[in-house]
């Protein structure tokens, strides 16, 4: 699986698990919506550690705790 895709998995298991949408992510955050939106969808293959950190932030977790995840056990990195 690739790095892009375990990300697009963990913020979805985020999402359900806070039981929040990635609406209300967006604006608790303050990335912009179609940008979340488009990511969720894999419209975006790309995320920026800025916008996961604002993320996680937003999802009272640490940048350890999102990566802290067996998603990410075997991750290949998108060309």
């Amino acid at each position: 699986m690739y790095l892009s895709e375990a990300m697009r998995i963990r913020i979805k298991k985020l999402i359900k698990d806070n039981n929040t949408n990635g609406n209300q992510l967006a604006l608790s955050s303050g990335i912009n919506r179609s940008n979340i939106n488009r990511f969720l969808r894999g419209d975006n293959k790309s995320i920026t550690i800025e916008s996961i950190t604002l993320i996680c932030q937003a999802l009272n977790i640490t940048l350890k705790d999102f990566f802290d995840d067996k998603v990410f056990k075997d991750v290949e990195v998108n060309d």
